[in-house]
């Protein structure tokens, strides 16, 4: 499972950036503020997300993509628990995923199987074989509000600066 210490930390903040969010790191051994699931999960408050080396970065993007799909009003009221009914949640799952090809080091198949080892949960029984099977109200959802293109040009324009800059 890929963490947030062994990851490219530039490459992750600026994807959070572009999601909208202000990274807050918390020392080793400290409480993650705003952690939905407690341990190592990433946090958030407002349009801080709190993260420690030790967290995965499924988690801070699951998290990070919760905050990209809900709205102002309930940005603005952002405390711990991202809520949201189950067809944003799938929402949430499928951005992370489209997302992790921006991420050195992460990319769609080790999102998934991050996600699988953590215990989420899908009908076809792994999150690679919903994402490619299984998804089609969930990519409709996305493209109503846009975030499907969205999350393409933010993974283009990522993607190819970590190329210019590796």
């Amino acid at each position: 499972m890929l963490r947030y210490g062994q990851s490219d930390k530039v490459a992750v903040n600026r994807l959070l950036g572009e999601l909208g969010l202000r990274v807050e790191e918390v020392a080793a051994g400290q409480a993650i503020p705003g952690s939905f699931w407690g341990d190592e999960e990433a946090g958030l408050i407002g349009d801080k997300i709190y993260l420690r080396d030790d967290t995965p970065v499924h988690s801070l993007m699951h998290e990070a993509c919760h905050y990209k799909c809900m709205d102002n009003s309930r940005r603005a009221k952002l405390h711990t628990n991202a809520g949201g009914s189950q067809a944003e949640e799938n929402a949430v799952c499928y951005l992370q995923i489209l997302l992790a090809d921006a991420l050195p080091q992460m990319g769609r198949e080790q999102m998934c199987a991050d996600m699988d080892a953590w215990g989420y949960s899908f009908r076809l029984g792994s999150a690679a074989r919903w994402f490619a099977e299984d998804a089609e109200e969930v990519r409709e959802w996305l493209a109503m509000r846009d975030l499907d293109t969205f999350a393409r040009e933010t993974t283009h324009r990522l993607a190819h600066l970590h190329r210019v800059a590796g």
